[in-house]
């Protein structure tokens, strides 16, 4: 390759010196200056312009400064200004566009790819108006997004749309292991997420879609940890319910690299398992949790309890679902925490 590159440049100093009869020390000058405006080219090319649904969320904040440090330019797409500009204040986020819903149109075009994570969470107590706001936060803001990416010539309409789904569309099962090919469950979450993703899939063709179905994401400052860590704190941890049911987990910095890679990556496309290798039991998960926090892990949390506080939702922790990654490792992506007991020991460190 270098030969080539090296015959190439040579052959072109010595037909244009001998054509134009450009003096050596000018050509030589305007060659440097060339190879200097490629390669600045060339940077310029390998940055992005992403615009980010639920930026202002527990995996979004992370994104954004993970694009913001490789000096990509990051568009918050919000509903609530004063919330963006909390989270992310100019004096720290000089770069970052904040825009309301009427400037999305104008945020996405232009954009090089659209990053999806927007909907209410659903660790909380499950009344009628609590599930319809869980289904219609996520579906009417996918609905606009991909909308909005549909109305825009090809000139400007972005390349890739990264959209957010959950591993909650496979049901649940203590026997069964799912990856992208198991089929969907049949109960309330799954009935979310195939109309979540059946949005999504109505983007243009011509758009490379990723969906990337995520389990529990695990982090320090948000997430289950950050309603687990206060319960051992005070010597109250354990098992939740039986402690049987799967826990299919991902380690917040590995989520995030799968969505960046994503991103970048053309390979990456259709739906991809947003989980670590090695799902657990909750049990087991606990335990190395009270073994990271120096505090007993034996005091299970009964079903009726979580029921009490929870009420349907307590179905999220109470059972769960055994979620390989099937799609990522065939892609080659490096999980950086593969097993939950050192993910455990990285956050809590």
């Amino acid at each position: 390759m270098e030969f080539h590159r090296a015959t190439a440049l040579s052959w072109t100093h010595t037909t244009i010196s001998t054509t134009l009869h450009i003096p050596q020390p000018l050509l030589r000058f305007e060659t440097k200056r060339l190879r200097i405006c490629c390669a600045t080219d060339q940077t310029k090319e390998n940055k992005m312009i992403v615009s980010i649904t639920g930026a202002t969320g527990f995996i979004g904040k992370r994104l954004v400064q993970r694009l913001q440090a490789d000096n990509h330019t990051v568009r918050v797409l919000t509903r609530s200004r004063t919330k963006a500009e909390s989270i992310f204040p100019a004096r720290e986020f000089p770069s970052i566009r904040i825009a309301e819903e009427v400037e999305w149109k104008d945020c996405i075009q232009g954009s090089d790819g659209v990053v999806n994570l927007a909907g209410l969470p659903i660790s909380t107590r499950w009344s009628s108006e609590v599930k319809k706001e869980i289904k219609t936060s996520r579906i009417g803001v996918t609905s606009k997004i991909v909308e909005l990416i549909n109305r825009l010539p090809d000139g400007v309409r972005p390349t890739v749309f990264v959209s957010a789904t959950a591993v909650g569309y496979y049901g649940t099962s203590e026997t069964q292991v799912f990856d992208e090919n198991s089929p969907s469950g049949n109960d309330y979450l799954a009935e979310v997420c195939r109309e979540w993703e059946g949005t999504a899939l109505k983007v243009n063709k011509d758009v490379r879609l990723a969906l990337i179905r995520i389990g529990v994401v695990l982090g320090k400052d948000g997430g289950a940890l950050a309603k687990m860590i206060p319960l051992f704190k005070m010597f109250a941890g354990g098992p939740l319910g039986s402690g049987n049911q799967w826990f299919s987990w991902i380690h917040l910095d590995d989520i995030v690299n799968l969505i960046y890679e994503a991103l970048t990556n053309p390979s990456y496309k259709g739906v991809i398992n947003g989980t670590a290798p090695n799902p657990v039991r909750l049990s087991e998960m606990c335990s190395h949790l009270g073994n990271a926090m120096g505090r007993p892990s034996w005091l299970p949390v009964p079903d009726f309890a979580l029921k009490a506080v929870l009420g349907e939702g307590a179905a999220v922790v109470l059972e769960g679902q055994r979620v390989v990654p099937t799609k990522a490792k065939e892609l080659g992506f490096n999980f950086k925490y593969s097993y939950v007991k050192e993910a455990l020991k990285a956050i809590l460190s």
